[in-house]
């Protein structure tokens, strides 16, 4: 898919979220890259095969005041 030079990512890479953006909709929550992965607000992924990537965002704790 990708027509860049150097090419980007392939959706099978471990970087595949440096990609270029083809569309972004973020009223929508989601962005679809050139390598055919729709990037979704949460983190999750759906890659052009049909396998989806559960969301990874960073676990938040919570920090009590001493």
């Amino acid at each position: 898919m990708c027509q860049h030079q150097p090419s980007c990512p392939t959706a099978s890479s471990a970087d595949r979220e440096s990609a270029r953006l083809v569309a972004h909709h973020p009223e929508q929550g989601w962005s679809l890259l050139c390598n055919g992965v729709l990037l979704f607000e949460d983190t999750g992924e759906l890659l052009p095969d049909g396998q989806v990537i559960d969301p990874h965002r960073p676990a938040v704790t919570a920090v009590t005041a001493a």
